[in-house]
C-alpha cells in the first residue's frame, strides 16, 4: 500500500493540498550523522521554477519529528515532514465531478467511493515525492561508496530538451521524458534470486513515482533483436568487470559488479492548458474540460532526483538485508 522495504522501511504520508506531506523511516541503524543541511542540495533539485515547471512554490523545508537525536539517527523511526504553505485548493473544484483523462481523479473516486481528497491529485500527487527524496539522502549516506546519478536525456522525443519544452508550453500541451541512472561501485551479489531480484525491487518502488510507465536494463527491449554473441558480456576480470554491459549490472537477479544501468519512461502530465473531453461523474454524461491550477509541462525534468532517491531506498534495503552494513 503506502510502504515499502523489508529492513529498511519507508511509508510515505500526506496530499498535495493537505496540511503536509512526508515520510517515515523505519529500520535505519544508530549513528549515522544527519542534520538538515544534508536534505537541501537534493531538494532543491527537485524543486520547482525552472521554466516548464509548476509555479507553485513551496519552502520544501524538512521537519525531523523523530528518529534523529543530537545530529545522529537514534535507532528509533524517523519522521520528516514538509508542510504545504503554497496551496489553492478552489482550482480544483471541478475536476471533482469531472475527472482529468490520463489522472488517478477517475479511478480514485471509484476506488474511496467518493471521499477520495481530490485536490491536486491528493495522495496521488507528485508532491509526495518530497518525502522519498528526503528518505533518500539518508539510504545514499548508508550506502558509501555507492553513487547514483540520473539525468534527463531525452522529452518529448527530442535530444533537444529545451526546445521541446519550450514547444509544449506554447501550444498549451505537456510532454515526457525518458531519464537515464546509474549506480557505480555496486558490490558483487547484491539482490535475491526471482522475486527479490534486483530489477524486481528496483522496478518495483520506480513505479511508485508518480508518471512513470516504463523502465528497461541495460540493452533492454533492444536484447530482443540481438544475437546471444552480441548481447552476452564478455567477463575480463575477476572483479566482474565485463567488455560490455549488456545486461546493465546485473545477472541472475544480482549485481554483477558493473554499473546498474536503467531508463525510466515518464508520461506526460495529465493537467494541459488545452480542452479536453471527459464525463460528468454525477450525470454520466460527456463534457468538456479546462483545467486551471499551476502545471507542470514537462514532469519529467523534476524527477531525475526522485528516481536517484528511490534507487538508493531499494539498494539500501539489499544492504541491510545481507546484513553487510558497516558504519
Amino acid at each position: 500500500m503506502n510502504s515499502f522495504g523489508r529492513v529498511f522501511r519507508v511509508q510515505i504520508f500526506g496530499e498535495s493540498h493537505g496540511e503536509s506531506v512526508g515520510i517515515l523511516i523505519d529500520g535505519c541503524p544508530p549513528g549515522i550523522r544527519v542534520v538538515e543541511e544534508d536534505f537541501l542540495e537534493d531538494l532543491m533539485r527537485r524543486k520547482s521554477g525552472d521554466i516548464g515547471t509548476t509555479t507553485r512554490m513551496e519552502s520544501d523545508k524538512p521537519i525531523i519529528k523523530s528518529g534523529i537525536f543530537n545530529e545522529f539517527t537514534s535507532g528509533a523511526p524517523i519522521l520528516i515532514e514538509f508542510k504545504n504553505d503554497n496551496t489553492r485548493p478552489t482550482d480544483y473544484d471541478e475536476i471533482k465531478i469531472k475527472p482529468r483523462p490520463g489522472h488517478a481523479d477517475f479511478t480514485s473516486y471509484n476506488k474511496y467511493m467518493g471521499f477520495n481528497d481530490y485536490r491536486g491529485g491528493g495522495h496521488f500527487s507528485g508532491r509526495l515525492t518530497v518525502g522519498l527524496v528526503a528518505a533518500g539522502v539518508i539510504a545514499k549516506k548508508l550506502l558509501h561508496p555507492v553513487t547514483i546519478s540520473a539525468e534527463l536525456i531525452e522529452a518529448g522525443g527530442s535530444n533537444n530538451i529545451d526546445e521541446a519544452v519550450k514547444n509544449a508550453i506554447k501550444i498549451g500541451d505537456s510532454i515526457g521524458g525518458i531519464i537515464e541512472c546509474r549506480v557505480t561501485n555496486v558490490p558483487i551479489s547484491q539482490g535475491e534470486p526471482f522475486f527479490d531480484s534486483v530489477e524486481s525491487q528496483i522496478s518495483h518502488i520506480i513505479f511508485s513515482v508518480p508518471a512513470v510507465k516504463g523502465i528497461e536494463f541495460g540493452a533492454g527491449f533492444a536484447s530482443a533483436r540481438m544475437f546471444g554473441s552480441e548481447h552476452n558480456d564478455e567477463l575480463i576480470s575477476i572483479s566482474g568487470k565485463t567488455r560490455s554491459n549488456h545486461s546493465g549490472g546485473i545477472n541472475g537477479g544480482l549485481s554483477n559488479g558493473n554499473d546498474i544501468v536503467f531508463r525510466v519512461a515518464v508520461k506526460p502530465a495529465s493537467s494541459i492548458a488545452k480542452i479536453q473531453n471527459t464525463i460528468n461523474i454525477t450525470s454520466g454524461k460527456p463534457e468538456k474540460l479546462k483545467i486551471t491550477g499551476r502545471h507542470d509541462s514537462c514532469i519529467a525534468l523534476r524527477a531525475p532526483v526522485v528516481i536517484e532517491s528511490v534507487t538508493a531506498i531499494a539498494l539500501a534495503d539489499f544492504k541491510l538485508l545481507d546484513k553487510s552494513f558497516r558504519y
